[in-house]
């Protein structure tokens, strides 16, 4: 359950949004699936709100084999048609195909490095960026670091990684801490920016 006297980031003030922000935006992911979920989500997103992402996650999940990227990988032209008649999910026909792709893209990487983990955590040198915001305004849409993986992941085919989804992504998934120095959630005591 969410608390609601808490200080924490201003972005962060419907019921779904408060309790994605309690829970899990800014927690350092090392689970192959997850960082799955979340770089689909987050291409997903573009052109739209997180609230909208947020509260169709649990139709993704079910339509993306809960982000299994070997069962997606082998989605075939008749199971993207059938998605993009799915009300549940974001129907452009671009970002469902980019996520079949990026699903095989993303093999190739767990192939190469042993595990995806392992690949992305290596564009902050293997821990969090702690930033200190005093307001979400501070926060930049993208960054030296954003810039890289974007780049490397679009050099391997991937699809819906510019670098402001990708720093939205290392925001999500730990990488980056954003939240402002307020914030209850904030980690104290690791690399500072």
């Amino acid at each position: 359950m969410p608390q609601t006297d808490k200080r924490r980031c201003e972005w962060a003030r419907t019921p779904l949004s408060i309790a994605y922000h309690d829970a899990e935006w800014g927690v350092p992911v090392h689970d192959d699936r997850v960082l799955f979920e979340f770089l689909t989500l987050e291409g997903a997103q573009a052109g739209l709100s997180w609230e909208t992402i947020l509260a169709k996650r649990e139709a993704y999940r079910r339509a993306f084999a809960d982000f299994n990227p070997e069962r997606v990988a082998k989605f075939t032209p008749a199971r993207v048609e059938r998605l993009l008649k799915d009300p549940g999910i974001v129907r452009n026909r671009l970002k469902v195909e980019s996520t079949v792709r990026n699903a095989a893209a993303f093999l190739e990487i767990q192939r190469e490095f042993g595990a995806f983990d392992r690949y992305v955590w290596q564009f902050v040198g293997g821990s969090p960026i702690v930033n200190r915001r005093r307001t979400f305004k501070e926060v930049p849409p993208r960054t030296a670091e954003s810039d890289t993986l974007s780049r490397d992941l679009a050099g391997r085919g991937f699809k819906f990684v510019g670098s402001t989804i990708c720093y939205a992504f290392m925001q999500a998934v730990g990488m980056v801490d954003d939240h402002t120095v307020d914030c209850f959630r904030r980690t104290r005591g690791r690399k500072k920016h």
